[in-house]
């Protein structure tokens, strides 16, 4: 290394405290990315192994004979498209209801002070400390009388809206100059044109984060349909991904494993391609 880029003092003589830190940082970013990447890597690896390789012990690290078949297989194991096809459904059906009711009730907490607009946003905010697992039996009595368990709309209607989507959203709106809004007040535009021409432009990346956010809770949400549908036809991709076993006569992790990747291919697609709106959105929140 130049000496010339390392850290100096006032006196021309190297910093060896701003190089350790600088050392040190590099070690922690490596272990960090190690612990997020290990599991993802080993998921890869299993799932181009062979069932022998997967049962080695101690286990290896690489592969010696690429195994595509897996998939072939985590596919046969049971109506994927169908799994899939559910599985769009139910995502982006979410997606849309998400954003039509979460927009406009974060617009008016961010904008307006109506009675009791302080108890509604605690009691919307209390919300998101009740866990699914303690209100699924009332919903799925509810909706037995209503008789739409095994269908699109039990596995939707639980998240037509989102309180921490209100909330995250309410904080960007929060963000917008007033003045801006008398503006175009001023200019006779509406309340619907005033979210549609200035609001949403202004909030993209936070509602970009905030889509992914649901993408990702959905796709991969494995208790809700697996609760409220009895029948393949109605199940999701990770229903059907943890339905894979006993194909070659045990437990075959590979295959699993394969299954597995073919539910975050789509996740992960989609992140890569909304990164940088995200870095954006929670900067904007940062500076709140």
């Amino acid at each position: 290394m130049d000496s010339k880029s390392l850290p100096l003092n006032k006196e021309g003589t190297i910093n060896l405290k701003k190089i350790l830190l600088k050392v040190g940082r590099i070690i922690l970013t490596l272990i960090i990315f190690g612990v997020f990447f290990t599991p993802f890597y080993w998921m890869v690896l299993t799932s181009i192994k062979t069932l022998g390789e997967t049962l080695t012990f101690p286990p290896s690290f690489w592969v010696d004979n690429i195994n595509f078949e897996n998939f072939s297989k985590a596919l046969q194991t049971g109506p994927f498209l169908q799994y899939t096809k559910n599985s769009l459904i139910v995502t982006f059906t979410t997606l849309i209801l998400q954003f039509a009711t979460v927009i406009p009730a974060a617009y008016a907490f961010a904008r307006y002070k109506f009675k009791g607009s302080k108890l509604s946003f605690g009691l919307i905010m209390a919300t998101m400390m009740i866990p699914a697992q303690l209100v699924f039996l009332p919903v799925f009595i509810m909706f037995s009388k209503w008789g739409i368990v095994n269908t699109y709309l039990s596995l939707i209607l639980p998240f037509a809206s989102s309180a921490f989507g209100i909330f995250m959203l309410r904080q960007r709106f929060m963000q917008v100059p007033q003045e801006l809004l008398e503006a175009a007040r001023l200019d006779d535009a509406g309340e619907f044109k005033i979210m549609h021409k200035i609001m949403i432009p202004m909030a993209k990346p936070t509602l970009v984060t905030l889509g992914l956010l649901t993408f990702i809770s959905t796709w991969n949400d494995y208790f809700w349909p697996l609760v409220l549908t009895t029948k393949n036809a109605m199940r999701t991709l990770p229903v059907g991904v943890a339905g894979i076993a006993n194909v070659d006569g045990g437990i075959s992790y590979n295959i699993l494993m394969a299954g597995n990747m073919v539910l975050i291919i789509p996740v992960l697609i989609i992140f890569f391609l909304a990164q940088k709106h995200i870095i954006k959105a929670f900067t904007y929140i940062g500076d709140k």
